[in-house]
């Protein structure tokens, strides 16, 4: 009864929004608690109480500067699965999906995945795509995952289109669990992919990242 007659939108936080022609999935914490708040008449937000309370301040939303109401309050296991309409996405329809190791505490608590310019991200959907194990674990089905590939949106010189790809491989990652080669991985790509890509899908294809 939340819901009804309103707009249903998750909200994930990214530094990165020309990659957002990339979006192959959306990461959730299976641990944490996320909140339903009314930021605008009709148009409820899924994210964690914190961010809402940010954005208060911010001046966005119907509640300037205050802690909004909470509708109610659910589970990051028992949000897997949601179908999305992801802004800008390749794929009409996007699932929402386990990643270990996002933040509660940054941003709004969901991630975004771009696996084509993210390591993590490649890493991630990787590992869920090739073990049927940690999808049972997950109630994960096949649909929410299998299709999806990464989508090449900036071509980076010496790298290509796919550039997590080939630093996953250049430096032989083999699970998302190795997050001090991933993390190197991320600042190499994000400041490559910054310095020298170029878009190649999308209103500033043809143009410099930076």
């Amino acid at each position: 009864e939340h819901f009804d007659g309103k707009k249903i939108f998750l909200i994930a936080a990214t530094f990165r929004s020309e990659t957002m022609y990339g979006q192959t999935n959306c990461w959730i914490n299976v641990t944490g608690t996320y909140q339903a708040i009314e930021m605008f008449d009709g148009e409820v937000f899924i994210m964690t109480v914190r961010s809402a309370t940010n954005l208060s301040w911010q001046d966005i939303g119907k509640y300037q500067r205050q802690t909004p109401p909470v509708l109610f309050e659910s589970q990051g296991a028992d949000m897997l699965g949601l179908p999305l309409s992801a802004p800008l996405a390749t794929y009409n329809t996007i699932y929402t999906l386990p990643m270990h190791n996002v933040n509660m505490e940054v941003g709004t608590g969901i991630v975004t995945s771009v696996p084509s310019d993210s390591p993590d991200d490649y890493q991630s959907l990787k590992d869920l795509q090739s073990n049927p194990q940690m999808r049972q674990k997950f109630g994960i089905q096949d649909s929410w995952v299998m299709p999806f590939s990464p989508v090449p949106i900036i071509d980076i010189e010496g790298w290509g289109s796919l550039a997590a790809a080939v630093i996953i491989d250049q430096m032989e990652i083999k699970t998302q669990h190795d997050q001090i080669k991933l993390a190197e991985a991320k600042q190499e790509v994000y400041l490559k992919g910054f310095a020298k890509g170029k878009m190649i899908v999308g209103e500033f294809k043809g143009e410099k990242v930076q």
